[in-house]
């Protein structure tokens, strides 16, 4: 029989997989390194295992211990799955910009988490560096990993990933490109690699308020350069021990929006359901699409897997807030926003109930409809204004009141047509999908979509 003894037997040796669409404008070969095929979804199986079995041979990981990490979620997945199998309790701490989903899988496997704050310094008491290494001091036959500067991080990918990557292109690599945060994947594979053939590239992607591009060009830790960012895992506050900038060559910055808008379009044209920070590593490498020629073979490591960011970048909502959807049609309006049913009044009902159901619902306009069809609509506004002369029209049918029905256009209308219908007399259109369901469109969705 052929079975693994346990789930960590079954951590490396992951595919690389070609990539066509979303690389069309690259005149060379590029394969990612599809990382989410470890048993934790990510990378950080490797190196996590690495940390825990070299603190257990030096004696600092005891029988029933308490594992304690700082972590933006990938590394504590990798530990958890160890403790599981190996026995050991674990407390994290992370930070507030993670996505709930990762914060909600480490607690499955067993987990505590602590969420700490993100726009604090890394020596402020408050930081996830600092409550896990005081956690670590206060509680006993614990084990603070820290990642950061685990060397043992590095040394797994100088003994997996970077022969992994040498014999799966048959030595034929070119350009390493790696969104880095720690240092440990892209120092570690970049030192083999380039033990193998000194003249292979190693290109880091970072982030956009993290320092170490500055670092990297300058060698000045530079803290004006420090400000909050989005993109999660990728860049850095100070600079890990596991980096030996020496084996990189180049540093390249992306945006939150660059990274975000790929690694949706690598899930949609290349059918990987991969992470933010895999985003970034194509957008950064696209960035630099004029150094490429057409015999490079680069290799690109996807780090995690997409179900960790449903709720960020593959929540259409969550990516108009922060302007990182172009909105262009009603429908991207009515995809953006959660799937709440349309609310409604009958012509009979009176007005009182009809204030009653704005705020309960938290909304401005009601459609008025009476068997099936929209006869007509009530708005906030135009409410307030006839109360104030007539305040006895509370016990009034909604009917007395009403305007004409708010128009219904297409989902496919262009939003820079809307302002035919909606202006200071109409304040909203309706629109129905392809199940027949109707929406709302308001004057301040548009505003909203428009100004993010």
């Amino acid at each position: 029989m052929k079975y693994c003894e346990n789930i960590l037997e079954t951590i490396g040796d992951t595919p690389l997989v070609k990539l066509h669409r979303v690389t069309a404008e690259l005149p060379c070969t590029v394969l990612a390194k599809v990382e989410f095929f470890n048993p934790g979804n990510s990378i950080k199986d490797r190196m996590a295992l690495k940390m825990v079995e070299e603190a257990e041979k030096k004696g600092y990981l005891k029988p029933g211990g308490t594992i304690i990490e700082g972590t933006s979620g990938n590394t504590g997945m990798g530990l958890a799955l160890a403790a599981v199998i190996k026995g050991y309790k674990c407390i994290f701490t992370t930070t507030d910009k993670q996505s709930k989903e990762k914060v909600d899988i480490l607690k499955a496997v067993g987990a505590e988490v602590i969420v700490c704050p993100t726009n604090v310094l890394p020596d402020d008491p408050k930081s996830y560096y600092s409550v896990s290494r005081r956690l670590a001091q206060e509680i006993p036959n614990s084990f603070y990993v820290n990642q950061y500067d685990n060397l043992a991080n590095r040394d797994a990918h100088y003994e997996q990933t970077g022969p992994e990557i040498w014999e799966q292109t048959e030595g034929k690599i070119t350009h390493l490109v790696v969104a880095t945060g720690t240092g440990g994947t892209i120092t570690g594979t970049g030192k083999y690699l380039k033990e193998k053939n000194p003249n292979i590239q190693v290109w880091a992607i970072d982030s956009y308020g993290s320092l170490l591009k500055k670092f990297f060009d300058t060698g000045e830790l530079d803290m004006n350069e420090v400000f909050p960012y989005i993109t999660e895992g990728i860049g850095e506050d100070f600079v890990p021990q596991n980096y030996d900038m020496s084996v990189i060559d180049h540093f390249e910055k992306v945006t939150d929006k660059a990274g975000a808008v790929m690694a949706r379009r690598i899930a949609k044209e290349e059918g990987i359901f991969i992470g933010y920070s895999a985003g970034s590593a194509i957008a950064g490498l696209v960035q630099l699409k004029n150094r490429l020629k057409p015999e490079d073979v680069v290799v690109v490591v996807f780090h995690d897997h997409g179900s960790r960011y449903v709720g960020k970048v593959y929540n259409d909502q969550w990516m108009m807030e922060r302007g990182f959807l172009d909105v262009k049609t009603v429908k991207d309006i009515v995809n953006s926003r959660r799937n709440l049913p349309l609310v409604t009044i009958p012509p009979d009902e009176k007005v009182s109930g009809a204030i009653a159901k704005m705020k309960k619902f938290d909304i401005e306009h009601l459609p008025v409809i009476s068997d099936g069809q929209f006869i007509g609509a009530i708005s906030e506004g135009g409410l307030f204004s006839k109360l104030i002369d007539q305040p006895d029209l509370k016990e009034a049918a909604v009917d007395t009141v009403m305007h004409k029905a708010f128009p219904v256009v297409g989902m496919e209308t262009p939003i820079e047509k809307l302002s035919v219908y909606i202006n200071k007399e109409n304040g909203a259109v309706l629109t129905h999908d392809e199940s027949g369901n109707y929406h709302i469109v308001t004057k301040y969705d548009i505003i909203q979509a428009l100004g993010s």
